[in-house]
């Protein structure tokens, strides 16, 4: 599937003249009927709002942030930023589920590190955008989606967006923490189009792939994988919105089925979400066997989840051969690693006791008594390299664990207006992944994280965003709260557990009745839960009130999170 256009523009162009009845995606929606989009139809709508960029006076190479729902107004926005020859950076949109300030304030801090200069937005919203924003110079336009009812559409040619070059940023993708989307990723026109090239040969392929997602678009597994690639490269794409899939997963399954798909991304929580929640009498008359790869991505992968998802689908027609796995980062503009396209993939079976204390992954046999079985991501795909690295940034030989270290073709122009970040983030032309791991027969098994950063469903927690969280609540001693993550098996997915210390004097008070402080802990408890709740997208898992200086601390002071994880898991806690 060769692609000579240069910019993401000039191949949307190309797809308008030469396909322009073939669909380029169907939207699916609950409860109403599908739309079917046209290349003919992204034209039209993605013009729309080239020209309503173009009018509110944004320049070619100004950042546009997006902030809608699922719909044909998030796509025609996306493609029709690039056509004005702006830079669209697609976030979350606020649901019940966040807390009005939180979201508030995050996007307020956003605005000031990126400076865009223009907000696409629905109705409803355009209030809290224009609140966010009141502290922003750079946002000159807060557009909405309705004043596009009396455009007129202008011709291709006067769009800004044909003149860019392939070295110009295309797009920015953020990294989505819990309070805030900082770090936005800059990535070029042709750091995109090697990316779609060298990924489209590791899972080989074709016009005659169909790709089912329920991703969302701010998340680089969905932007990428289930949104661009299918795009540009003209395979036809059924789109769910993520709410729809978590409310019924089978639909999802459905798709599939009814559209004939043959690929799909999953985070590995959706394997054990899928297996858990779908009924039995929901599956009947499905047909899973068009599946010829459902990608395992976005977060640690566990065989454990592999082995639930097939027993319980193939059934329905669900081949093996179709789990396939894949190991990717935004900064690398999707996938570094690609496997179980050309055959199962690998289980490394190492001995856990050298893997925890030598940090060592020594192959035993699954019969071992500490047998530790490690789901493999495959090898690097083309233009991209993988090693291993020590604290010392020395590289390290096949099977010791050190950290993942990344050069390619594909990567990141830089952190957008956060030269700080960059330079931290390479070391002599590799960029430091913080993620750790090791190789073996030229395959990358990724361990965990170098950093303390916690994987929820696909979703960043940053442990500090909690910590800080709960350190506001009256009752809880300051500083002395930790937060980190714990992989739950029947979840599929890391769940967050918080301790924290009771303030001292309130300690001192109910020491001499058990009674008194087993009512206090469990109040406390529950206002730590509904603090973060609100104050975040985020339910917690555990909270645990500990008894004065529990928590461990590290020479300089900090809570050592490491220490205090592996201490709660040799505690005695109850389930909290």
């Amino acid at each position: 599937m060769e692609n000579t256009a240069s910019t993401i523009a000039e191949t949307l162009v190309a797809s308008f003249s030469s396909v322009p009845e073939q669909t380029s995606l169907v939207l699916l929606h609950s409860n109403q009927p599908d739309e079917v989009i046209r290349y003919c139809d992204l034209e039209l709508g993605s013009i729309a709002y080239a020209q309503l960029l173009t009018q509110a006076g944004i320049i070619p190479g100004e950042v546009v942030i997006l902030i809608l729902p699922h719909g044909k107004d998030l796509i025609y926005s996306f493609f029709g930023a690039i056509l004005q020859g702006a830079i669209p950076s697609i976030m979350p949109f606020l649901t019940e589920k966040l807390s009005v300030d939180q979201y508030r304030t995050s996007l307020a801090t956003l605005f000031e590190i990126t400076s865009p200069a223009a907000v696409i937005t629905y109705p409803e919203f355009v209030s809290e955008v224009h609140l966010a924003a009141s502290g922003a110079a750079s946002v000159r336009a807060v557009l909405v989606t309705t004043q596009l009812d009396a455009l007129a559409v202008d011709p291709l040619h006067q769009l800004g967006g044909l003149d860019r070059k392939p070295s110009d940023i295309a797009l920015l993708q953020h990294s989505s923490g819990t309070t805030g989307l900082q770090k936005g990723v800059a990535l070029s026109h042709q750091a995109v189009f090697n990316q779609l090239a060298h990924y489209a040969s590791a899972i080989r392929l074709t016009e005659e792939d169909v790709i089912a997602s329920w991703l969302p678009l701010y998340h680089d597994m969905g932007l990428i994988s289930s949104f661009l690639m299918p795009v540009l490269l003209r395979c036809p794409l059924i789109l769910l919105s993520p709410f729809d899939w978590v409310r019924a997963p089978v639909r999802l399954l459905q798709a599939v089925s009814r559209f004939r798909a043959t690929l799909t991304w999953l985070p590995n929580f959706a394997y054990n979400f899928c297996t858990q929640k779908i009924r039995s009498r929901d599956l009947d008359g499905l047909d899973l066997s068009s599946w010829r790869a459902v990608i395992n991505c976005s977060e640690p992968m566990h065989w454990k989840s592999h082995a639930m998802f097939i027993e319980r689908f193939q059934p329905y027609g669900l081949k093996s051969s179709a789990l396939a796995t894949c190991y990717a980062m935004a900064e690398n503009v999707f996938a570094v690693t690609q496997g179980g396209i050309n055959q199962l993939v690998n289980i490394d079976t190492i001995d856990a006791l050298t893997f925890t204390s030598q940090q060592i992954a020594s192959q035993v046999s699954p019969e071992h008594p500490q047998a530790l079985p490690m789901l493999s991501a495959g090898s690097p795909i083309q233009g991209t390299q993988v090693r291993v690295l020590n604290p010392q940034g020395r590289e390290l030989p096949d099977r010791q664990i050190g950290e993942l270290a990344i050069q390619s073709d594909c990567m990141l122009t830089g952190y957008y207006r956060r030269p700080d970040l960059t330079e931290k983030a390479f070391l002599d032309g590799w960029y430091l992944t913080g993620d750790l791991g090791y190789k073996a027969q030229g395959e990358v098994y990724v361990t965990g994280r170098k950093k303390d950063l916690i994987i929820v469903g696909g979703k960043n927690i940053y442990p500090q965003d909690i910590e800080r969280l709960v350190n506001d609540i009256p009752g809880v001693h300051p500083g002395r709260v930790v937060a980190f993550g714990i992989f739950d098996e029947q979840t599929g997915t890391e769940e967050v557990v918080v301790i924290a210390e009771m303030e001292h004097s309130k300690q001192n008070e109910l020491e001499s009745s058990p009674e008194y402080w087993s009512q206090a802990a469990a109040q406390l408890s529950l206002e730590i839960r509904q603090k973060v709740n609100r104050g975040s997208d985020i339910v917690l898992s555990t909270v645990q009130i500990a008894e004065r200086d529990w928590l461990l601390k590290t020479s300089s002071g900090k809570v050592a999170r490491t220490a205090n994880r592996a201490k709660y898991l040799a505690s005695k806690f109850p389930a909290g």
